[in-house]
């Protein structure tokens, strides 16, 4: 039976992989060891040709009903692994038949729940990355996506200036529709609880919960974070007719929570003296796409919100608040923004990406500016933190080291 290949972008190297050998008996040689999170089926990470792909072994009607629906997450803009291709019509050396293989592509940066707890946390680890869960939740359930099971597992997580981004990494239960009905969302919503609840007890009995934290509690966060998210983008607002500057102060608080309004719903009473609002269209990545249409740079919504602060800053500082945005922002990037990046040792840029090592850089000018009381020389600032910070943190362009799922039980020893 011969193998078939369906794949957006296909590559030729893929036909040296051993298909015909089950993906959990794959030699090294071909295997990449980056950490895996928990899985109920064989998943393994390949180099391919300076690339690093995901294979996971699923049956063949699984791997391409989730393989489009990956591909149709991504054409609509919503925070998913990139599918490349479905291997199937696998047969094995004694002429048994295999199950397909499911092949995307590495996210770059990203981190698996366990090893996102298995660092150092700060306190609040456990409450940022449940608040990128609910935000990518959200995200989802406007664009339609019902998520089916809903857990940290099938999740993965990329540092975002100071807090987290979160994409999902497992469709095979996700279903695409024009409107979710609420039961459905309350469905993703009671799976989400109780897949979190247990993912966090695990951690606790590990020693990577901070002490005094609940995981029940925890996980509640997310329904009240997901809660106070969805309402606000899509609640019904009704105001006196002289209000009207309160469309204009609704469109800031959602722009400020990283979205746009593409479509307002108003509406006047019949005695024309209230007026009613409502989001129509809301889409995610207002600071990010901003950020992309001035200096092209494809950063996640709170890096680009901080590098827009700083872009903001630069042109104040340099008086040029009347000249051209589009302008400010090209110099702003090769005068403040490559530099810095560039000051970076290459054997040093796979610790982060050069976004989130800009953020931090930031953060490290304020701690110092702070301890010398007065404002710190970007120069300096990279020197001091290349030289003192950036050496002890992971490389996290494709964390290398065990299976998080071999990562042992033991207490954490601060």
């Amino acid at each position: 039976m011969a193998i078939d290949f369906t794949a957006i972008s296909p590559n030729p190297a893929l036909l040296d992989l051993p298909w015909s050998i089950p993906l959990e008996e794959w030699p090294e040689e071909h295997l990449a060891a980056l950490p895996r999170g928990i899985s109920r089926h064989v998943v393994r990470f390949v180099k391919l040709t300076g690339d690093v792909l995901a294979v996971k072994e699923i049956s063949e009607p699984l791997a391409r009903r989730e393989f489009q629906t990956l591909r149709n997450l991504r054409r609509m803009g919503q925070p998913a692994v990139e599918p490349l291709a479905v291997v199937s019509g696998r047969v094995a050396a004694d002429g048994s038949p295999l199950d397909a293989c499911l092949i995307t592509r590495h996210l770059r940066f990203s981190l698996p729940y366990r090893v996102v707890f298995s660092q150092r946390l700060r306190p609040d680890t456990a409450r940022r990355t449940l608040d990128a869960l609910a935000v990518l939740l959200v995200r989802l359930h406007l664009a339609g996506c019902f998520w089916g099971d809903v857990s940290l597992s099938n999740t993965l997580f990329r540092r975002d200036a100071g807090d987290y981004a979160a994409y999902l990494v497992d469709a095979e239960t996700a279903e695409l529709h024009r409107e979710l009905s609420r039961g459905q969302r309350e469905h993703d919503l009671f799976v989400a609880h109780g897949n979190i609840a247990g993912e966090l007890m695990d951690l606790e009995a590990g020693g990577y919960l901070d002490e005094g934290e609940d995981p029940i509690e925890i996980a509640n966060l997310i329904m009240h974070r997901y809660d106070l998210l969805w309402n606000e983008l899509t609640s019904e607002e009704r105001f006196e007719q002289g209000d009207r500057w309160r469309v204009d102060e609704r469109i800031r608080r959602l722009n400020n929570l990283g979205f746009d309004v593409d479509e307002l719903e108003m509406s006047t009473d019949l005695d024309g003296t209230h007026i009613r609002i409502q989001p129509k269209v809301v889409d995610a990545g207002h600071h990010s796409r901003r950020l992309m249409r001035l200096t092209g740079l494809d950063v996640e919504e709170n890096q680009a919100r901080r590098l827009l602060n700083d872009l903001d800053s630069y042109r104040a500082s340099t008086d040029r608040q009347g000249d051209d945005e589009s302008v400010v922002a090209h110099d702003w990037i090769s005068r403040i923004y490559e530099p810095v990046t560039r000051t970076v040792p290459p054997e040093l840029r796979a610790k982060l990406e050069p976004a989130e090592l800009f953020h931090e850089i930031l953060e490290h000018r304020w701690y110092l500016s702070e301890r010398a009381g007065h404002d710190m020389a970007i120069e300096d600032t990279v020197r001091d933190y290349v030289a003192t910070v950036l050496p002890g943190k992971p490389d996290e362009v494709a964390v290398v080291g065990v299976d998080t799922e071999e990562i042992p039980i033991q207490a954490r020893l601060d």
